[in-house]
């Protein structure tokens, strides 16, 4: 078995763009190789591409191959696309480094992508019915933004977070996102600015949602052998894990302020990679709603489950607290191209790492970061982890 190494990375702007999605798909894909002058496109062995509903939204499936011809790779090895909602682009990671530190890859190249705003937003919308059981939850309304807000009552009933805490999510994430140049929304807000936006869903306003959003983000893994060659700054990948609950409908969840699925997707990361959540610098977090990253504070152990409303508002999750989360600026401020999401966190790290990213959102020191994606109505979870020391084994999850 193999340690896997990210090499280069690259990145769209994000937000509601006149590119089209083949556009972004190529804008994606010439920065990831600008990034990595050293190595010749010939090399790249395997495609994984990661897109939720091309067909929906651009009217275009089997888009892997379709990738390759825009690109220029002949993806003799491994080729496809994955997708699991706005976990696709993670998933998309995941599967490359199986297939480099199991020997099946040695050059991947993964590339997310979604291009969702069109002329006509009620199909758009209509769209996310998708991720759900549309047949039982879409005639109830369960988009995302009802199942959230029924989320964030729960965790409000249950623990006492107040909408104020559910506001400096969104005030954090979006002074880091106001400097990140590729973010969709680059303007820092106000906890009153937050809850006197427009009410979406009690108790959730327009700016405790993220946005839908045109984007693409790629990065390159390679074997450690190849890594040597390319960069003198890798990016080595830890391992990763995902976790699905069987209860994919609404009615069949249980309690929705625990995210059983997440806890036990963190705890198989901690035992896979013999980390404990102190050890993490930072973390890139699917914060779709200003409740998610409260939740995920809790499942992800770093504070005690109820106390993620107190986590935020004591400070804890900025840049010099207990753990810098989504110093990106998270989906709130980059948006959510479901398929570029997870791909936009490892580009993220890897910025990170390098030093690459402006001094008031650089999280100095940073040696261990974890990217974390869910999909769905939260019930699966991904988690990636990644670490400027070359890891001593390889690890795989169960």
């Amino acid at each position: 078995m193999r340690n896997v190494a990210i090499v280069a990375a690259g990145i769209t702007k994000f937000g509601v763009r006149e590119a089209s999605w083949k556009d972004l798909v190529q804008e994606a894909g010439k920065a990831v190789f600008d990034d990595c002058p050293n190595l010749d496109k010939k090399e790249v062995d395997s495609l994984f591409v990661g897109a939720s509903q091309p067909e929906r939204w651009v009217y275009q499936t089997h888009v892997a191959p379709l990738v390759a011809e825009l690109l220029g790779i002949d993806a003799r090895r491994v080729i496809s696309r994955t997708e699991v909602a706005c976990a696709s682009g993670q998933a998309a990671i995941r599967y490359a480094w199986l297939s480099i530190a199991t020997g099946l890859s040695d050059v991947v190249l993964v590339l997310g992508v979604e291009k969702m705003t069109t002329k006509f937003m009620n199909l758009s919308q209509t769209c996310m019915v998708n991720v759900g059981n549309r047949e039982f939850d879409g005639p109830n309304g369960f988009t995302a933004p009802p199942f959230f807000a029924m989320v964030a009552q729960r965790h409000m009933l249950n623990y006492g977070t107040t909408k104020e805490q559910l506001a400096m999510i969104r005030v954090k994430n979006a002074k880091y996102g106001s400097l990140n140049p590729y973010a969709q929304f680059q303007k820092e807000v106000t906890v009153e600015k937050v809850l006197g936006s427009r009410m979406i869903s009690p108790p959730l306003t327009l700016l405790d949602c993220s946005a839908m959003t045109d984007g693409a983000a790629a990065v390159i893994l390679v074997s450690e052998e190849r890594a040597k060659d390319l960069t003198d700054t890798p990016v080595w990948v830890l391992g990763g894990v995902q976790s699905v609950l069987h209860s994919h409908t609404v009615n069949q969840m249980g309690e929705l302020s625990e995210w059983l699925g997440l806890r036990r997707a963190a705890q198989e990361f901690y035992s896979l990679t013999k980390l404990e959540p102190e050890k993490i610098d930072f973390a890139e977090v699917h914060d779709c709603f200003t409740i998610s990253e409260i939740i995920e504070y809790e499942e992800l152990g770093f504070c005690k489950k109820g106390e993620g409303g107190r986590f935020i508002e004591e400070g804890q999750s900025y840049i010099g607290g207990k753990i810098a989360v989504n110093p990106g600026g998270g989906l709130l401020s980059n948006g959510h191209p479901l398929g570029a999401t997870g791909v936009r966190q490892a580009w993220e790290v890897v910025m990170q790492f390098r030093g690459e990213v402006p001094k008031e959102r650089y999280v100095g020191g940073a040696k261990i970061a974890i990217t974390h994606n869910l999909s769905g109505m939260a019930q699966l979870h991904h988690i990636m982890g990644y670490s400027i020391e070359k890891p001593k084994e390889v690890r795989f999850g169960r």
